[in-house]
């Protein structure tokens, strides 16, 4: 039985230390803040309640192995998982709109044949024949097992079926997401559609590789999840189910060094000058804290994967409103940007910026939890914007933004509208630790293994990484997935292969 450290209690580190636990570990979790969770936060006025962080779950079952694995409670025991249908709603540029149902690749092609234009269906349901493929192909190295060390395999090949492309005389295959939407699915609100998945995890389309295809496919194929209560009552589910295995939670314990002996991790050293002594420690923090709290050791070897660096972020505003949900709403709308080029050249250009009516997504819950009495609603804008944030008045000008875009999507906003509260990227930065709020997206295979994460395990014997910041990336089933990778390499050991 090994003395486990885990420095911070993102979702990650919960999902590590629970299977730690379970294996006979003693662990103990060491927290900046006063609370768990990490970006997965609430917020609380006047009888309203808010997500500050996800508002949905992608791949729910992530989460219910979680719970199969360390307990006899299940996850829909300790959680109400509602399935939200449609899955989205979205508005387009050109006035169209379409409602996409929830898991069922033939209710979508009928949806968008509707209202797109017969052909428009076939296109998209092609397009995720081909984006199943590429998850085939990926599922395992790129979610399932640790990091391989020959990565560069990963690297340089791209998954992605791509169709032929003729132009100017020559074959060309899509070797970006946007270059999947111009040959392929060419029409701009499918364009708008698929660049929507990416943008949402702060993923240039115009960049990201073409494997950025399983992003679509992931929610189609497995389905969008509501948690009832907000995602807050899924990170309390699983810190509770941390507690019932006996991890140990230490709440405003700042880290300040991880110690080494003998050229191995073997304890922390707290802010208050406080030394805890550890066989094993698990960090669950953003790179560049990370480098910080080793002091004088390479965390990476020379040819190991470099940890992601300059993403973006999101700025995110709650909306009290006066008067019920009409009964219909869609759980979720996506109000995609006038100028889409506009948006991309403002937010990854070389001075990032954010556009004057950028995409904007409208979580409308309508769950009885977050409200005072069902005479009023919470819904909740997000867009992506730059890491790091800007003035008070850059922010509060950006907020007012969104709002406007929302009115798209929620009739007589600003009439209904009693209070709203914007959590900026200071505000990520502050729960997650990761600099300017940056948001980690999940892994993809090939552009030379830029879109990859640090491995599990580090140069420094006996440190491990967890959570969106190493491999397999960010994203809530992304961070589940990393605790099990590496309670498996702990427990297991360095020939661990992955689940099967």
């Amino acid at each position: 039985m090994a003395r486990i450290a885990v420095i911070g209690a993102g979702m990650g580190a919960l999902a590590a230390a629970a299977r730690l636990a379970v294996a006979g570990h003693r662990v103990a979790v060491y927290e900046r803040t006063e609370t768990y969770g990490g970006a997965v936060r609430r917020f609380e006025r006047d009888g309203f309640a808010f997500d500050t962080g996800p508002g949905l779950l992608p791949l729910p079952a992530v989460y219910r192995d979680l719970f199969v694995k360390t307990g006899k409670e299940p996850l829909e025991e300790c959680v109400g998982l509602v399935q939200v249908d449609p899955s989205a709603r979205h508005l387009f540029a050109d006035g169209s709109e379409t409602a996409l149902p929830n898991a069922s690749r033939a209710g979508v092609v009928s949806a968008l044949d509707e209202a797109l234009g017969a052909g428009a269906g076939r296109r998209w349901g092609d397009f995720l024949v081909r984006a199943r493929e590429t998850w085939d192909r990926t599922r395992r190295p790129l979610l399932e097992e640790p990091l391989w060390p020959d990565w560069q395999v990963l690297a340089e090949r791209e998954p992605y079926p791509a169709v032929p492309h003729k132009r100017l005389l020559r074959t060309r295959r899509a070797g970006t997401l946007a270059e999947v939407g111009a040959w392929e699915l060419r029409d701009p609100r499918l364009i708008a559609l698929l660049e929507s998945y990416a943008l949402a995890y702060g993923l240039d389309p115009r960049a990201v590789p073409a494997n950025a295809a399983v992003l679509p496919y992931m929610e189609h194929a497995f389905g969008t999840w509501y948690v009832r209560g907000g995602l807050r009552e899924l990170a309390r589910a699983v810190y509770e189910r941390c507690l019932a295995r006996r991890v140990e939670f230490h709440f405003g314990a700042e880290v300040a060094a991880i110690l080494e002996k003998d050229g191995r991790a073997a304890g922390l050293e707290l802010a208050d000058g406080t030394a805890v002594e550890a066989d094993l420690v698990v960090s669950g923090v953003a790179p560049g804290v990370l480098d910080r709290l080793v002091r004088g050791t390479a965390v990476r070897a020379e040819g190991e994967v470099p940890p992601l660096r300059g993403a973006p972020s999101r700025l995110t505003v709650l909306l009290a409103l006066r008067g019920g949900r009409p009964e219909g709403t869609a759980h979720r709308t996506v109000v995609h940007a006038e100028d889409r080029d506009a948006e991309l050249d403002a937010l990854f250009g070389a001075a990032p910026g954010m556009a004057a009516r950028p995409t904007v997504t409208v979580l409308r819950p309508g769950d009885p939890a977050l409200v005072p009495d069902p005479a009023h609603e919470t819904a909740v804008l997000v867009a992506t914007v730059p890491a790091g944030g800007g003035s008070a008045e850059e922010t509060a000008r950006r907020a007012d933004d969104l709002i406007t875009v929302a009115e798209r999507a929620l009739p007589e906003l600003r009439k209904r509208l009693l209070w709203h509260e914007v959590v900026t990227p200071a505000d990520v930065e502050e729960a997650t630790g990761a600099e300017g709020g940056a948001v980690p997206a999940p892994a993809l295979a090939a552009a030379g293994g830029r879109m990859l994460h640090a491995s599990n395990g580090t140069a420094l014997s006996g440190l491990f990484t967890v959570g969106g910041w190493s491999h397999p990336g960010g994203g809530l089933p992304h961070a589940g997935m990393s605790g099990a990778l590496v309670a498996g390499l702990i427990v297991e050991g360095p020939d661990f292969q992955g689940s099967q």
